[in-house]
């Protein structure tokens, strides 16, 4: 398909409108070298290497399956979940409740045009990238469940309702609450009182975002994520695992100034060890407890999901503790917050868009979040996933473990998914490394430039 001449349709515009207008923004693949003054020769030989880049990034997003506009169907006559909250369809107002909360998602997508990343030339994620951008979506609901307060949303309430669930354009429709959030040039319309109360969750929501911007000194960006992967054997252009993925996202909450109540616990041969999460969480007084996000990484079968864990998977999704589940279908990783039926819904990263300038006042906000719920089938799920969960204080992290605990236990044909211990894990163990003498481990060679492998790597297989 030549992605210059298709007239398919994203996110209430063409495709091709979309690539045109972006690509007049996409810098040279040699960005960050010094300016020299270019010759005739040199401005063109400069073209053709942006048109290159122009073209490897459309051919992605045409590849990963986002310039085509995709519209998922939902069933009116049965209930949608979507971590922890039913949503009936037939009911308008809880339509357009899903719809705000669905749109108030943090959508961490492919980028390009960002400065080069570490140890690399590589000025996009695109091909490569797509599991740390659903690590980063995981991470960005804990945060938002975090710092937000209950049932905030973003989306609000649009004027016009749609039977297909096709959520709106802000140009759609000029009425659009959304619209007025991103309007800076209508600074001259009175606030309403709302407005003003809500401004201080909108400046909040703004710095979360800021957080995982294609920028070096963003605390979750995709550069320092890449940095700290290297301590696990991988650079820019490798394949992430969600295993690896997530003690990388570990890590970055640890290094992060902004977050000194909020620890984030990694799972180990599919064990949450109570004493090692008290022993995160437990500081002395005033203060007791830190909250915490848990993630557990599991690999739920061999090359298929196995279909015994489906229902498992549908009572973790329906806890209000999960904040989401990480692995997708195989090629490509999603970010799975809820189901209906036999169906996810999901968030999806593989579509490039250029990166955003977060050190621009009031920067457009609209690009971090996806408008269209769409779902896939539960049997072309992966098995390779990292589940998340979220607890404020103590209290609430012994009612999580009690309740994910009866949820993972529920099938006496199969292991459970995972298990809670009252143990600690062993000292000398290397963390990341599980014990050899414990349960089956999987390991492979790293896949450099490849997103199509099957995920096999870093994970236990029970």
């Amino acid at each position: 398909m030549d992605p210059t001449t298709s007239s398919t349709y994203v996110y209430g515009r063409s495709a091709t409108e979309d690539h045109l207008e972006d690509w007049d923004l996409l810098p040279s693949v040699s960005a960050g070298a010094p300016r020299q003054e270019a010759s005739s020769k040199d401005q063109e030989a400069e073209e053709r290497s942006k048109f290159k880049s122009r073209l490897v990034s459309a051919w992605n997003s045409v590849k990963y399956g986002w310039s085509l506009k995709q519209k998922s169907k939902f069933n009116k006559s049965s209930p949608l979940i979507m971590l922890g909250k039913n949503y009936n369809l037939n009911n308008d107002g809880e339509k357009e409740s899903f719809r705000s909360a669905f749109a108030s998602f943090l959508w961490l997508t492919y980028r390009r045009g960002f400065r080069p990343l570490p140890g690399s030339s590589l000025t996009t994620d695109s091909g490569w990238g797509c599991v740390l951008r659903t690590g980063q979506m995981l991470l960005a609901q804990g945060l938002l469940v975090h710092l937000m307060p209950p049932g905030w949303t973003w989306a609000v309430k649009c004027c016009a309702v749609k039977d297909d669930l096709d959520l709106l354009h802000p140009a759609d429709n000029a009425e659009c609450e959304w619209a007025r959030e991103e309007g800076g040039n209508k600074r001259g319309r009175k606030l309403s009182v709302g407005s003003l109360l809500d401004r201080p969750k909108l400046a909040k929501h703004r710095m979360v975002v800021s957080w995982f911007a294609e920028h070096p000194a963003a605390p979750f960006g995709i550069h320092k994520l890449v940095e700290l992967g290297k301590s696990s054997g991988k650079k820019a252009g490798d394949w992430y695992g969600p295993s690896i993925v997530a003690h990388i996202l570990k890590k970055a909450v640890a290094a992060s100034v902004d977050l000194p109540n909020l620890v984030v616990y990694v799972a180990q041969d599919c064990t949450v060890y109570l004493q090692d999460v008290r022993g995160l969480c437990e500081r002395p007084p005033p203060h007791c407890w830190k909250s915490v996000i848990v993630l557990v990484p599991v690999r739920l079968g061999g090359q298929e999901l196995n279909p015994s864990y489906i229902s498992c998977v549908k009572k973790l999704l329906k806890l209000q503790c999960c904040i989401g589940i990480i692995g997708g279908k195989p090629k490509h990783s999603l970010f799975f917050v809820g189901f209906q039926d036999d169906h996810l819904l999901y968030l999806d990263p593989h579509y490039c868009q250029p990166t955003v300038n977060i050190k621009k006042d009031n920067f457009a906000l609209e690009s971090f979040h996806c408008k269209y719920p769409r779902k896939m089938a539960f049997s072309r799920m992966d098995p390779s996933c990292t589940i998340g969960f979220y607890a404020e204080g103590q209290d609430e992290f012994e009612s999580m473990c009690a309740a994910v605990n009866e949820a993972v236990s529920t099938s006496a044909e199969t292991y459970p998914m995972f298990i809670f211990s009252d143990e600690k894990r062993w000292d000398g163990e290397e963390e990341g490394i599980p014990r050899t003498n414990s349960i089956t481990y999987l390991q492979r060679d790293n896949v450099l430039d490849n997103e199509d492998g099957n995920s096999m790597d870093e994970f236990v297989l029970i």
